[in-house]
């Protein structure tokens, strides 16, 4: 499992073997005149609970999604002592350790409560907003919808690239970020109401199936209110679509 981590830590020393040195500044030496000590060993300390968030506890962490938080750890680094979350993205095989002080910074909330769900769900059975901008434009903003960890942006990534089979396919790049954006809100959805990944996605379907029927002349308008909405953009502006 891959163990990413958001703390400072000091490099591998090599000397006498494999194991890493903590980096210690002298009293009364000058700054940044660090001295490796080779004995000295991270601290590992497990509590319970902090900043609000406690151990075993599923959280979203903007950039990667939903994980679990399996301890909450006390090391030493360079002579101070940082207290950390470990969590782990089972689904990703891979393990985050986040300075508490820094949870804010990086965004990292609770589970979405119940009312933020319904939003969320709504928001898949109402109509795709395209504007009709430069697709690299779009694409950008809507990774940084996917990425802002806001469950009703996701929301809004899903149904504005949702295809139906009535329309045509969509490009590779279009594919990446919707089943991006899918897998995140499934995750969550699957995480506050207790259900398996497939009973989640099958309930993200449903919703998207209650949308507006998305043929020809659905697409058309579509188009328009993309013409409006890029024209809005232009007057320094925007234009809410109906759902």
């Amino acid at each position: 499992m891959t163990d990413k981590s958001e703390s400072v830590r000091a490099p591998a020393n090599k000397i006498g073997g494999d194991r890493m040195s903590t980096f210690r500044q002298p009293m009364g030496g000058k700054p940044g005149a660090f001295k490796p000590d080779l004995t000295a060993k991270p601290v590992i300390k497990p509590t319970g609970k902090a900043h609000g968030f406690k151990a075993q506890e599923f959280i979203v962490y903007p950039a990667h999604g939903v994980g679990q938080i399996v301890a909450i750890e006390e090391e030493e680094v360079a002579g101070f002592k940082l207290e950390l979350f470990v969590i782990s993205f089972a689904k990703d095989k891979m393990k985050l350790k986040v300075p508490v002080p820094k949870v804010h910074s990086v965004g990292m909330r609770k589970l979405s409560e119940p009312d933020v769900v319904k939003r969320s769900l709504d928001t898949l059975t109402g109509r795709a907003r395209v504007k009709r901008t430069m697709w690299s434009r779009r694409a950008q903003e809507y990774e940084a919808k996917i990425n802002s960890g806001d469950l009703v942006s996701i929301a809004e990534v899903v149904r504005d690239l949702y295809r139906s089979d009535a329309q045509p396919e969509q490009s590779y790049s279009e594919r990446q970020l919707y089943e991006a954006a899918l897998d995140r809100m499934a995750r969550e959805i699957s995480a506050v109401q207790k259900l398996t990944d497939s009973e989640a996605l099958k309930l993200l379907d449903e919703q998207l199936q209650k949308g507006p029927r998305r043929t020809g002349k659905a697409d058309a308008e579509s188009e328009a209110e993309g013409d409006a909405d890029a024209e809005a953009e232009t007057d320094g502006g925007d234009v809410d679509e109906a759902a």
